[in-house]
């Protein structure tokens, strides 16, 4: 296991600035004013040839208990418990403040090797704020700029011995047997949790992982970022991906909320199956069916999940009902897992995690063109494709593409006319006769090429 490193301070002393510069990506929201980030975040760090795990945390800050502040310094709590080294950030614009002093005696308290690190340190006025560091008594500041990467040699002296004795210990553990090479699992599952604000997402992903890993709490928008966290169920390797909540495009106006859509989106790209969560108590509202439209296009495997279901008290029919509504609001992905489930008590998980393994594998499916054809035969046979303008539309064979959604190539003539109802139509038979339920389906139409035609 490769070592883990801490990123701490009070909030906007950029923090999240040097995680994106260390993981060589703009994967943490940053934005002027303070208290940005909230979740921790985790990252694969590169610094020269050291490799280790990077963890971005909310900035301290002291709140009432119980409140969000008060939760947010939890999560930034555990995740300095859970580090082999702490980055220490202060603001050397700004000096050493109060809030600096309590939270060093913090870090201090945790025993923990910890490195300081005087941002904002690339104009002389940041010098004084630089020296005044020296009293935090967490030995010699380094002065840095996360913006321009200023002082990266140094930090890579002080990292060097930590990551060093980690990959050391995690030798010694293969050479034990405990982590064998031909062991290994394969690359994870990429899994996305998404839906409108306040759905409960935070909540299932904290049941599932069975620790309060990421912010929750009845307000609604808590979570900014998209936290991905690595998890196993049943042998299966995945990675959880937790996003902001999607409003409507109209109700976005800030800036720092259209980050955090646009995060959400990425998340969405980037994963195989999409757990669209939908508050059971009011289901399939204009948002929802929007996440799922986007979902769709973006060819992504979907399971749909009833979240709070544990609030829903007339239970008789209402699974049924909710399906004859998904089938009818959302065509294009018919057919689609549909799991109630409750992140509070935990009802109906281990039924969603086996609807998100059933539709990647239904994601992945490959049919034989021999399979195709005899299916293509029957179809239009069945229901041959009309005449348009008098004249007849030849449809000639078909074949898959690739996978992951199923994509199928249709080829004839005059296949630009082919309406889009038959097209549907053979999407639809597909979709039944190869039972691929709820996945996104590709069918492209081309024309054979004329070996009369010299262009």
């Amino acid at each position: 296991m490769s070592a883990v490193i801490a990123i701490v301070g009070r909030p906007n002393v950029g923090k999240s600035t040097l995680f994106n510069r260390l993981v060589g990506k703009r994967l943490a929201l940053v934005d002027d004013r303070p208290g940005v980030t909230r979740d921790r975040r985790e990252g694969e760090a590169r610094l020269g040839d050291l490799r280790f795990r990077i963890v971005d945390t909310a900035g301290l800050e002291d709140g009432e208990r119980g409140s969000l502040t008060d939760r947010m310094r939890l999560q930034t709590e555990a995740a300095i418990a859970q580090a082999d080294a702490v980055l220490f950030v202060i603001d050397a614009r700004a000096g050493v403040t109060p809030e600096d002093e309590r939270f060093a005696d913090l870090v201090r308290k945790a025993g923990k090797p910890v490195f300081l690190l005087a941002n904002k340190a690339e104009s002389r006025e940041a010098l004084a704020g630089t020296y005044e560091a020296f009293r935090l008594g967490l030995g010699d500041p380094i002065p840095f700029s996360a913006e321009h990467g200023e002082g990266l040699s140094e930090l890579y002296s002080m990292l060097s011995p930590i990551v060093d004795d980690a990959d050391a210990a995690a030798e010694d553990a293969a050479v034990s047997g405990e982590t064998a090479e031909d062991e290994r699992p394969a690359g994870p599952l990429r899994v996305a949790i998404v839906g409108r604000p306040n759905a409960g997402k935070s909540t299932l992903i904290n049941h599932l992982l069975g620790e309060d890993r990421l912010l929750t709490g009845p307000e609604a928008g808590i979570t900014r970022d998209s936290i991905s966290v690595d998890w196993q169920w049943q042998g299966q390797p995945i990675k959880l991906f937790d996003t902001a909540g999607m409003r409507r495009k109209a109700r976005v106006t800030e800036a720092l909320e259209k980050l955090s859509v646009s995060d959400g989106i990425r998340a969405v790209k980037f994963a195989e199956v999409v757990v669209l969560l939908f508050d059971a108590t009011i289901a399939f509202e204009k948002q929802d069916l929007s996440i799922a439209s986007l979902c769709a296009r973006e060819g992504r495997a979907v399971v749909l999940a009833l979240s709070k279901w544990d609030l829903v008290e007339d239970r008789a029919g209402a699974i049924s009902r909710h399906r004859e509504a998904a089938d009818r609001l959302l065509p294009q992905i018919k057919g689609m897992p549909l799991v109630a489930v409750s992140g509070v008590t935990g009802e109906g998980v281990d039924r969603l995690m086996q609807a998100v393994l059933d539709a990647n594998r239904m994601w992945n499916k490959r049919v034989t063109t021999s399979a195709l054809n005899r299916w293509f035969r029957h179809v239009t046979e069945a229901h041959p494709p009309p005449a348009v303008s008098g004249r007849r539309i030849k449809l000639r064979y078909v074949t898959q593409a690739k996978t992951r959604p199923p994509h199928f190539v249709l080829f004839g003539t005059r296949t630009d006319a082919l309406p889009e109802s038959y097209v549907r139509y053979l999407v639809n038979s597909l979709r039944e006769t190869f039972d691929m339920p709820g996945t996104p389906i590709r069918l492209s139409l081309r024309e054979p090429d004329n070996p009369y035609d010299r262009g």
